[in-house]
């Protein structure tokens, strides 16, 4: 196992009801920014009850972030938090609206333009943040990372600031969730497991039965949530799976890839799809084109998650990419470039960017733009 300093200050209240303990969560005497995505949390009544329990708190609210969220919108919420003299912010939906608000927090304190945080990739000083999570997905409720866009060139990068103070998964808030949503982000929390899990074996015994543990969940509970998305065990079980997904609890020690994310980034910067949907395209294709390098541990997620343990080598490990591909598109999720529009040019802008950057990704430090196309290739 590598060496490693393991930190996550964030405190998880979850539930059903939770949202009532608001009050006693977020300090009386500080200006609050509440920030939301388009509007649905006034019609599941998440709105209602954040309201009724911070009661008469000094409050100013913003609505807008949207799903990748934009630097273009979380400028006017940073122009707004310091109007309004905001000392502790509050995010109320998605992992989007958590990232934002995870920029808006560093915005506040910054005397430059947020997107050079972006770029930089950190910030040091952050105005505190709590948030009411209502779609699993992204772990944004409980890391310090986020993923922002930039409408203006067609970029998206990852940033990373302050862990939320606390984090509100209250399960009943997931129950008006569209089918979508709730496949895209099935989707994300699996692949988030397998950035971290298939790399290469034998580094952490106890981290890789953790990953298991959540792949064999997700695949025993996806087709359960979908014939009852009202069934509060189910949802209770993704959401803490997104959670416990991305706050740094099975990536201890192990070396980790996230090249099909990289790769989704740019996917969504470019045509704007869902996350989520970028990565059931990609991960497959990840998987085909990086078969030799993963060989040992797709082998053992074979085994141990879809009980393979029949046929040679060569059967295995592409009966294990295969039902890989066959879980995202039992969530109603294309799995497949041309099946979202999307073409050789796309191809190529990637591999150049990705060139142009100098960047490589993967455990081993060798995804760069040559590999990143024939890892799209091999979505076609």
């Amino acid at each position: 196992m590598n060496n490693f300093d393991f930190r996550n200050p964030t405190r998880l209240v979850f539930g059903k009801g939770s949202i009532a303990r608001l009050g006693e969560l977020v300090p009386a005497d500080r200006r609050i920014m509440l920030t939301f995505g388009g509007g649905s949390v006034k019609q599941n009544g998440v709105y209602d009850q954040v309201r009724k329990a911070l009661g008469e708190r000094a409050t100013v609210e913003f609505w807008g972030i949207e799903p990748n969220p934009s630097v273009e919108t979380l400028r006017k919420a940073v122009t707004l938090g310091r109007e309004q003299q905001t000392d502790f912010l509050l995010a109320v939906g998605g992992g989007s609206v958590i990232d934002g608000t995870k920029l808006i927090s560093a915005g506040l304190l910054y005397n430059g333009d947020p997107w050079e945080l972006v770029l930089k990739g950190t910030a040091d000083k952050t105005v505190p943040l709590g948030t009411v999570l209502t779609l699993p997905a992204t772990g944004s409720e409980m890391n310090n990372g986020a993923v922002i866009s930039r409408h203006e060139t067609q970029e998206k990068y990852p940033f990373f600031s302050n862990y939320p103070v606390f984090s509100i998964l209250d399960p009943e808030t997931t129950f008006t969730l569209p089918p979508r949503q709730i496949a895209c982000g099935l989707a994300d929390t699996f692949v988030h497991v397998m950035e971290q899990y298939m790399t290469v074996p034998g580094v952490s015994r106890l981290m890789d039965r953790w990953a298991e543990g959540i792949l064999s969940t997700l695949i025993e509970i996806a087709p359960r949530i979908r014939e009852d998305g009202l069934n509060y065990d189910l949802m209770a079980d993704f959401m803490l799976s997104a959670t416990m997904g991305l706050n740094g609890f099975i990536a201890m020690g192990v070396p980790e890839d996230w090249t099909t994310h990289m790769i989704g980034h740019e996917l969504t910067a470019l045509h704007g799809l869902t996350h989520g949907a970028t990565l059931a395209i990609v991960y497959p294709g990840t998987l085909r084109a990086l078969r030799e390098q993963k060989r040992e541990k797709l082998l053992q997620y074979g085994q141990r998650v879809w009980n393979m343990t029949k046929g040679t080598e060569k059967e295995r490990i592409d009966r294990a990419i295969e039902k890989t591909e066959e879980f995202f598109r039992s969530l109603g999720l294309a799995t497949r470039l041309g099946e979202a529009g999307i073409g050789e040019e796309t191809v190529r802008e990637i591999e150049r960017r990705f060139e142009e950057r100098g960047v490589a990704f993967g455990e081993g430090g060798n995804v760069t733009g040559k590999t990143a196309a024939a890892i799209l290739r091999n979505c076609r």
